[in-house]
């Protein structure tokens, strides 16, 4: 016995030592791979600089022109002093509102209606007479058909066809409705209203079926989950159990249903916060993030804002995809701009998120967190949709992936929830590409993941191979993704005959086999990193 249990543990040193040895080399590749990266992307972006269009003059390292080509981050990026300052004056006068006059639920909901009606009108104009009248006929519909079996095809119906027409008929005219409304067209607002509208439906769907669940008996177990969470047993209240157990029902009043609707700080862009989980809030405050937590992620925030103003500065990833110009490249260079394309398009996303979240638990209510892993450590598609975007992520799966059967449909659920994400971006076929495209590279994912749930390896050679096996799964992951993004978010559906042209040639499949080669060596480094995070907890 005790010989076995000195063979086991000199066993368990020898591998340790391997790896240890694996991960020094996985470093140095990674740091020469970025080295790489970075020196060609500096060179691209001097040598075709005069090509690029919507290149504007740089103030953090002139005379450098700063990539301002995307019109999201260009608009935000221009209006965060007056963000700032809109939500500064709406967290001290809720705050202060709820200190001094001890406000709950059915309180603070009218303080955030007001505000964010009088922030709504700024934005919208006239245009929130649509907002709210497409609410009212949500909030008397779910209130009809909560307690019939008619009440999910009525829910989904009315939502899905308001999505399509908002985008449809952009918004729609006054003078559709008569033309002693056409002078209200003059008053439209400075952001179109339909496009934030999107967010709106999410919730709508929210209040319904967080509504139809509470006329239900419920099926979670509040008390299973407090021994079972770290954050609940500490005495704080996780997102999770927010958002899971049941609230009074009336608690879901046409004032709270009209305040979740546009609460302010998550308006624009999320986060998405259930219904649940925000009207818990308005009578308790979120417990758990401090003051300090708070102002740590602000200051993480600061530090990520400066590394974009770098990128931007530096590199023309974005001003490449949308000139075109990258047909003209090699296909070393396709991949590096495609590659820095979905980098800064994580970035973006990560700060927009950020951003809208940060003041929302400045003014108490916790959104969850969007971007809660970096895009180049995730190593199969599911980590990776879990961790992009991912209250929308949870949101579907509590609004759609559930209601539709779960894992016992998994294979059909993909196909319904891809298009409806698809949909729910814009009416465009690149969309649709790229929601189809990815759930063909769900497919074989899921497979393998169900046949090697049943492996059990026991032995430190079934063990390697399995590793090794992993890695190589990765690779060819991480490339799927980064087709379907690429798809998706710059070539469109036309361009993938081109794309795979490109990169089976001859001067194109050696890039293949060192792109092959870089996505297994990063899938291992993260392996790495979630071991340590795991011995962490």
């Amino acid at each position: 016995m005790a010989i076995s249990s000195a063979m086991k543990k000199k066993k368990k040193e020898k591998e340790e030592y391997w790896k240890r040895k694996e991960l020094v080399f996985l470093v140095l590749y990674a740091i020469a791979f970025y080295a790489f990266i970075i020196h060609r992307s500096l060179q691209l972006s001097l040598d075709h600089e005069p090509e690029l269009y919507a290149l504007r003059p740089g103030w953090l390292l002139p005379p450098r022109l700063n990539d301002a080509s995307d019109a999201q981050w260009r608009n935000f990026r221009a209006n965060l002093p007056i963000l700032t300052l809109v939500f500064s004056l709406f967290a001290l006068l809720a705050n202060s509102l709820r200190a001094l006059f001890a406000l709950k639920a059915k309180g603070m909901s009218f303080v955030w209606l007001l505000l964010s009606l009088a922030y709504l009108s700024y934005l919208h104009g006239a245009c929130i007479l649509f907002i709210l009248s497409i609410a009212s006929l949500n909030f008397l519909l779910v209130k009809m058909f909560a307690q019939t079996k008619y009440f999910s095809p009525v829910l989904w119906l009315f939502n899905i066809f308001f999505l399509l027409c908002n985008r449809v008929y952009e918004g729609y005219s006054f003078s559709i409705f008569g033309q002693q409304l056409a002078y209200l067209d003059n008053y439209r607002g400075t952001f179109r209203w339909h496009i934030c509208f999107n967010f709106v439906i999410l919730r709508m769907i929210s209040f319904g079926y967080d509504y139809h669940w509470a006329h239900q008996d419920p099926l979670f177990d509040q008390q299973k989950h407090i021994q079972r969470c770290h954050t609940c047993k500490s005495g704080k209240t996780c997102y999770r159990l927010l958002q899971e157990r049941s609230v009074q029902k009336e608690k879901f009043s046409f004032s709270i249903y009209i305040a979740y609707l546009v609460y302010a700080p998550v308006y624009i862009a999320g986060p998405i916060i259930s219904f649940n989980a925000f009207v818990s809030q308005l009578d308790t405050p979120q417990n758990n993030y401090t003051v300090k937590d708070i102002s740590w992620y602000g200051l993480r925030w600061l530090i990520s804002f400066s590394l974009m103003e770098l990128v931007t500065h530096l590199f023309r990833y974005n001003a490449f995809a949308i000139s075109r110009l990258w047909k003209l490249l090699s296909p070393m260079d396709i991949f590096i701009i495609g590659y820095g394309v979905l980098n800064f398009m994580w970035l973006k996303f990560s700060l927009i998120w950020r951003y809208f979240r940060f003041w929302s638990l400045i003014c108490g209510v916790e959104a969850p967190e969007n971007m809660p892993r970096c895009i180049n450590n995730c190593c199969n598609l599911e980590s990776f949709w879990k961790n992009w975007h991912a209250s929308y992520n949870k949101w579907l799966v509590r609004y759609m992936y559930i209601p539709l059967g779960g894992y016992q449909r998994k294979l059909l659920n993909i196909w319904v929830i891809f298009t409806f994400v698809a949909i729910w971006h814009d009416l465009e076929w690149k969309l649709l590409s790229w929601a189809w495209l990815t759930c063909l590279f769900f497919i074989p994912e899921m497979v393998v993941k169900s046949a090697a749930s049943t492996l059990q390896v026991e032995s430190a050679f079934g063990e390697f191979l399995l590793r090794e096996i992993s890695a190589a799964g990765g690779a060819i992951t991480i490339t799927c993704l980064m087709v379907a993004n690429l798809v998706g978010y710059v070539i469109g559906p036309s361009g993938i005959n081109w794309l795979f042209s490109q990169f089976l040639s001859r001067q194109g499949l050696p890039v293949m086999g060192g792109m092959f080669i870089t996505f297994y060596v990063g899938t291992k480094l993260m392996f790495h990193i979630d071991e340590a995070m795991q011995r962490k907890h």
